[in-house]
């Protein structure tokens, strides 16, 4: 089962509950995450059930973060306000950076979530399953 986490900044959030509205029958029966806020919002939207860890702000990027480096996660949707600074972007940048290493599909953009979220509907993310399957001591 695919694992996504869901995370938007403040003016970014409207749109991400917009968005997973609208591909709602993809992410229905997956596993899903989000940082606080973002979860609440999306879970008053829809039916779906989140997992929710802190506001971003608070450590919630880092708990998600957290997930990554143990390769807990098969994609992350994470609509960033490029026009904003953010108090936190340390973390942030840390959270890409593990993205980058652990090889997990990171969308900082509606377009790019869109062309993703296809993919999954399409099964493109079958891979990501293999990845699953073959970790080191699972299955030994």
């Amino acid at each position: 089962m695919l694992k996504i986490a869901f995370i938007a900044h403040d003016r970014k959030k409207e749109e991400m509950v917009n968005f997973v509205t609208a591909y709602e029958n993809v992410f229905t029966g997956l596993e899903l995450y989000s940082t606080g806020t973002t979860g609440q919002r999306i879970m008053e939207a829809t039916q779906l059930q989140i997992n929710r860890f802190m506001s971003g702000p608070l450590g919630g990027d880092q708990q998600i973060g957290s997930l990554v480096a143990q390769d807990e996660l098969d994609l992350i949707i994470f609509l960033r306000d490029p026009l904003m600074a953010q108090p936190h972007e340390p973390d942030i940048t840390a959270l890409l950076r593990l993205c980058d290493v652990y090889g997990i599909p990171v969308a900082t953009n509606i377009a790019t979530a869109e062309i993703l979220v296809k993919a999954i509907d399409r099964g493109d993310f079958g891979w990501r399953e293999l990845v699953h399957k073959y970790k080191p001591g699972v299955g030994e």
